[in-house]
């Protein structure tokens, strides 16, 4: 089993309730555990147009190896709509593997720690939300780096998930039983 941590983002459609149920999506998987879920952000998008994006990091235990994670995450993208018309496109979904255990990867369609995880306030803040000490390879402690993305706009979104199964992933047993708002 491998711990791996993804990055969850969205800004088109009704991001936000897309967000919730890809998180659902992961934890329907046989081969994966969902283990903790952040905070939902809010933050402007970053060398792009377009609406802000609503962000979060998920993370799990997988038996996956790191490739075939990254085909089910596209494959979670393609379910929700997503397409790549061009870079940094607005999307429905983006699931990027931000943490594939210790592993560092550098391939020409994946590179992992996510290439870009230590310059985005939408990856960085949640990350360390889940776990302060986690230590990014190459980089060091993501508590640390935190600095460097200050001045990035990121709003944490108020109010828990009303959805069942992302609330006892954190813990909730009193969840309400109805649908993810």
């Amino acid at each position: 089993m491998t711990v791996a941590y993804l990055g969850l983002g969205a800004n088109l459609g009704d991001a936000r309730q897309t967000l919730k149920d890809a998180v659902v999506c992961l934890a329907q998987q046989h081969t994966i555990t969902v283990l903790a879920k952040s905070s939902l952000y809010r933050t402007a998008p970053i060398d792009a147009g377009g609406d802000d994006y609503f962000n979060c990091v998920v993370k799990l235990e997988t038996t996956l190896p790191v490739r075939h994670l990254l085909a089910l995450c596209h494959k979670i993208e393609h379910h929700f709509g997503r397409e790549r018309p061009f870079r940094n496109a607005p999307r429905t979904l983006d699931l990027d593997i931000l943490l594939y255990g210790d592993q560092s990867i550098d391939e020409a369609d994946l590179i992992v720690p996510h290439p870009r995880l230590v310059e985005r306030a939408f990856a960085l803040v949640p990350l360390v939300e889940i776990d302060a000490a986690i230590i990014i390879p190459q980089h060091g402690r993501a508590s640390a780096l935190l600095e460097h993305v200050r001045d990035q706009r990121i709003e944490k979104m108020k109010g828990p998930c009303q959805c069942p199964m992302l609330n006892a992933l954190n813990g909730d047993d009193s969840a309400d039983k109805g649908r993810c708002e």
